[in-house]
């Protein structure tokens, strides 16, 4: 997958995007990222990305002109990319958003900064919007940091074992059952015994019960999510089922 961003602060992914899987993806091909300064798309003396917003008000407002020439000169490198503007209007980041994202051959991030972006770069450019949660920060570069590590993990081969990634929080829809390692015992806390006893059909139910009830303490909205789904899952199940077996009698 390539992964394009377009941001003022290119310094802020160097480190981050160096280190541990994400630097494995790179070094192996599995992720091709490339970060772009937004002022190399500026024509002035100053660079300039910004002006005060019509009508007034504090702050300033990312330009047109050098998002535009920017995402058109990506998109005419290769494949069209599915651009993406990190914005607190966007829709909330999860999981299931960022395997959404993973089946996708490139995407190009645009990192918003100071009061925002003209609106017509949404209007013009934009496929998608996303925010990764309901708080303020500087600018789209940690968002955008988050949603490449998030995408990531989920590209083949990237991990290694791929069934690692289906049990971690939320890629069912839970939060993850709890993990023990050596040593059986320690300060008088013990493992439970099911998951030293070698029966793997006891140790799979365990850790599905284990991750209901911590999704449904910790996490009521993920719970109630869950349940819905499933209910509506089920509902949908019964209803072919009696279909079938109107149509297919004994």
């Amino acid at each position: 997958m390539r992964i394009d961003v377009l941001t003022l602060f290119p310094g802020m992914f160097t480190g981050p995007m160096d280190e541990s899987i994400l630097k494995r993806a790179r070094a192996t091909g599995k992720l091709d990222l490339r970060i772009h300064n937004l002022r190399d798309f500026t024509h002035d003396r100053h660079r300039t990305v910004d002006d005060r917003p019509f009508g007034g008000g504090p702050g300033m407002v990312l330009k047109p002109e050098p998002i535009f020439e920017a995402v058109e000169t990506l998109k005419a490198e290769g494949e069209p990319p599915w651009v993406i503007l990190l914005s607190p209007a966007g829709r909330v980041f999860h999981q299931g958003i960022a395997r959404e994202l993973a089946q996708r051959p490139r995407l190009l991030l645009i990192c918003g900064s100071y009061e925002g972006v003209d609106e017509r770069i949404r209007q013009a450019l934009v496929d998608d919007e996303l925010s990764i949660g309901d708080y303020v920060l500087t600018n789209g570069a940690l968002p955008a940091m988050v949603i490449i590590d998030a995408v990531t993990r989920l590209l083949p081969g990237v991990l290694g074992d791929e069934a690692s990634a289906l049990d971690e929080s939320f890629s069912q829809g839970l939060l993850e059952y709890p993990q023990y390692t050596r040593p059986a015992e320690f300060r008088g806390m013990k493992v439970p015994e099911v998951l030293l006893s070698g029966n793997h059909a006891a140790i799979a139910q365990w850790r599905a019960e284990q991750a209901r009830r911590r999704t449904a303490e910790r996490r009521p909205d993920l719970w109630a999510r869950w349940l819905a789904e499933h209910a509506a899952g089920d509902s949908s199940r019964t209803r072919t089922g009696s279909q079938g077996a109107a149509e297919n009698p004994g």
